[in-house]
């Protein structure tokens, strides 16, 4: 499937279908295959990865990865990739099958934006890529080897990341001292936003956040989807002053109305997100936003 956009330099969708031929004939190879003889792939500016087939017939993302990277040459106006556009109806964020993605930052040195949806055998080597300005993984476990592989590579035009940690049940392992090289700032000298979501442990990145060095320069921060409590926003509120700060999403929390006041009390000038507050259920559990 294509955007008929396409032609006009705007957005390539490129995807089977989910619900046609079956999950052994995903369709992505045709549909690549008919675009590239087709179309002209140089006034290609945004590609969005949507099904490639299901993960439990053996597909994953290393067809469509290696389709792109190996016609980069072609495709030499791509600024923008999205992979992954699959919507729940089609596939449970946590049944995404992908393999190694750094082809993508390997064979587009221009690459502004790349957004990647699903975990599951996900694989990153750490790259130096000097164009990169967003990037962000949504996911309801993301492994700690990701973790540390954006932490280890170099991104000096980097301004957005957005990481969905997730839990681990559903491969989310990173800890604290995962993210240690990112909240250093030392490799992301542009960095403006920083999103540390969707985390069963958000108390504890709280309370590394207070500390970290990254925080000084950042205009947004985010701590939202996760299981933040009274006992993390205290740990913040107790480190660097945040006043510097335009926005802090907080979203999809556990705090006391109290301790929601006093936020709001102590971040007078930001905009804060306290928004869908959460009760922890029987037992004191408390979820994230997405996990399965």
């Amino acid at each position: 499937m294509t955007d008929e956009n396409a032609t006009d330099g705007v957005t390539w969708n490129l995807a089977g279908d989910p619900f046609g031929r079956g999950n052994d004939d995903p369709e992505i190879q045709r549909e690549f295959d008919t675009f590239m003889a087709t179309r002209d792939p140089g006034r290609v500016r945004e590609i969005v990865v949507g099904w490639w087939g299901a993960g439990y017939a053996g597909h994953s993302s290393e067809l469509p990865v290696g389709l792109l990277s190996g016609a980069a040459d072609r495709l030499k106006n791509v600024r923008s990739i999205y992979l992954g556009d699959i919507g729940q109806e089609e596939a449970e964020i946590s049944w995404i099958e992908h393999g190694d993605v750094t082809p993508l930052l390997e064979a587009f040195p221009k690459l502004e934006h790349l957004r990647i949806r699903g975990s599951s055998g996900l694989l990153l080597r750490p790259v130096r890529h000097g164009a990169l300005r967003t990037l962000e993984f949504e996911s309801g476990g993301l492994p700690a080897e990701i973790v540390r592989a954006v932490g280890a590579s170099e991104f000096p035009a980097l301004e957005d990341l957005d990481m969905w940690l997730g839990v681990e049940e559903y491969g989310g392992d990173a800890a604290v001292a995962d993210l240690e090289p990112i909240l250093s700032g030392e490799r992301l000298p542009a960095l403006r936003h920083l999103g540390l979501q969707d985390s069963e442990i958000q108390d504890e990145i709280a309370a590394a956040v207070a500390s970290a060095p990254v925080v000084a320069r950042l205009e947004a921060l985010s701590l939202a989807m996760g299981t933040l409590t009274d006992a993390g926003a205290e740990a913040l509120l107790s480190g660097q002053p945040l006043t510097h700060l335009k926005r802090l999403d907080l979203s999809h929390h556990f705090l006391s109305e109290a301790m929601m006041e006093r936020i709001r009390a102590a971040l007078p000038g930001v905009a804060v997100d306290l928004s869908d507050r959460q009760e922890a259920e029987e037992d004191d559990w408390r979820y994230v936003a997405v996990s399965e």
